[in-house]
């Protein structure tokens, strides 16, 4: 589980230049194994843009499925943890 996890982060970093050439940025706050969600928060330019659902599911998702597991789901977490 933690391999996932650290997998996921790895996956996240390597996208992240590409958020934030647009002023935007992403974080990882958690992976749960069960339901094979990773959850990620957007911030700076991203947390206010209307694409950024688009962007999270055809760039960020899909980068991690292809990357560390093809079921994952990411799912972006507004909420200040």
């Amino acid at each position: 589980m933690e391999d996932i996890s650290k997998s996921v982060m790895e996956a996240i970093n390597l996208i992240r230049p590409a958020l934030q050439n647009d002023g935007g940025d992403i974080e990882f706050i958690s992976y749960d194994a069960e339901s094979k969600n990773a959850h990620v928060k957007l911030v700076g330019a991203c947390a206010g843009c209307p694409m950024s659902q688009l962007t999270l599911t055809n760039g960020v998702q899909r980068f991690i499925r292809e990357k560390v597991d093809p079921e994952i789901t990411v799912i972006n977490d507004n909420q200040v943890f």
